[in-house]
């Protein structure tokens, strides 16, 4: 690969861009756009439900009258520390855990700055007063320190795939991509010079929506700037990447805008961008750890909210890589430069 020709490419498509005063002038204002919805959206954090935790055997606790009532939600967890974090950063009310048996008494923790525990607490003492009881204390994490890392993903995603998809589509069918393939560039050099351009505005982009909404609302960030700046860039890499596969062979927009719907789709859903799959069925936990959003989204995530390091979130961060070098080269053999 010659990196003269790649960075020659990458410098052609940024002029490209900023010189279409459309697409630069909605990169200016979309930011502004998502940091207005976000700092309106979510000024009111009041919940009304209460959220508990059943940890190991939740049959063990089918007679309890408290799991009947409507208003608390009740998830099931087999990994007990991962639960603890949720008490502890107040995203679960009350942790309960069943003795081995009948005879053992019920085990349950509350986070001793959380108030909504003490009712549920209250409630669960008038059926099992001889119930243990343990504390934990931690910070709470409002709803919108959960949701913005996967609000900054999504916003990648959708950058990526249709940014880079639409493009590869129009320039096939305008012919610009035969008259490339007459000169000494090959499909990867291509390829590697479209990801580099894109991933660069993707990521601007993504700082200044975080940074706005940061001054308007405060995110809880415990870890490095500089940590999460690289999950950004290896992640839009890997969304870039998956946009290029999509768009190597097809010359139809309507197609191309088909598949990468259908692409991104699962991703919205599975990804947990909006809510937790904590609870949900095993199969879509399993089709979820395939999606480069879920990596991206989850890596964010415990670097903003745990203050994770790099060896915390290098399971992640290898899978994304993976899946980077995975449709950079699938794509470049599927790679077409003119229309069928």
């Amino acid at each position: 690969m010659n990196l003269k020709t790649v960075y020659s490419l990458i410098i052609a498509r940024n002029k490209e861009f900023y010189r279409d005063r459309g697409s630069l002038t909605w990169a200016l204002i979309f930011p502004l756009l998502v940091i207005t919805a976000i700092t309106f959206a979510f000024q009111d954090e009041d919940q009304v439900l209460f959220k508990a935790g059943i940890l190991g055997d939740s049959e063990q606790l089918s007679n309890l009258s408290l799991r009947e009532q409507g208003w608390i939600t009740w998830v099931e967890y087999k990994d007990e520390q991962r639960a603890l974090e949720k008490v502890r950063h107040h995203q679960l009310d009350l942790l309960l855990k069943p003795g081995a048996n009948e005879n053992q008494p019920l085990h349950y923790w509350i986070n001793s700055t959380a108030s909504r525990g003490d009712v549920l607490e209250q409630l669960l003492l008038s059926q099992h007063s001889n119930a243990i009881k343990q504390t934990v204390e931690g910070r709470p994490i409002r709803y919108i320190d959960w949701v913005i890392p996967g609000v900054l993903g999504m916003n990648i995603m959708f950058g990526a795939l249709f940014g880079i998809g639409y493009v590869i589509v129009r320039y096939r069918k305008m012919e610009v991509l035969k008259r490339l393939q007459a000169t000494p560039v090959s499909a990867m050099e291509y390829l590697t010079a479209q990801v580099f351009s894109r991933m660069l505005m993707l990521v601007t982009v993504s700082c200044a929506i975080f940074t706005g909404c940061n001054l308007f609302l405060h995110f809880l960030m415990l870890g490095s700037y500089w940590t999460l700046f690289c999950i950004a860039v290896v992640g839009a890499a890997a969304m870039i990447s998956l946009g290029l596969v999509i768009a190597s062979r097809t010359d139809s927009e309507e197609l191309a805008g088909g598949m990468l719907n259908f692409a991104t789709f699962p991703m919205l859903l599975l990804s947990e961008v909006w809510f937790s799959l904590d609870g949900a069925p095993e199969w879509m936990k399993t089709i979820s750890e395939v999606l480069p959003l879920t990596h991206m989204v989850a890596a964010a995530r415990k670097v903003m909210l745990e203050g994770a390091g790099f060896a915390e979130i290098s399971l992640h961060l290898s899978i994304l890589v993976g899946m980077t070098v995975t449709f950079l080269i699938l794509a470049s053999f599927l790679f077409r430069w003119s229309k069928s």
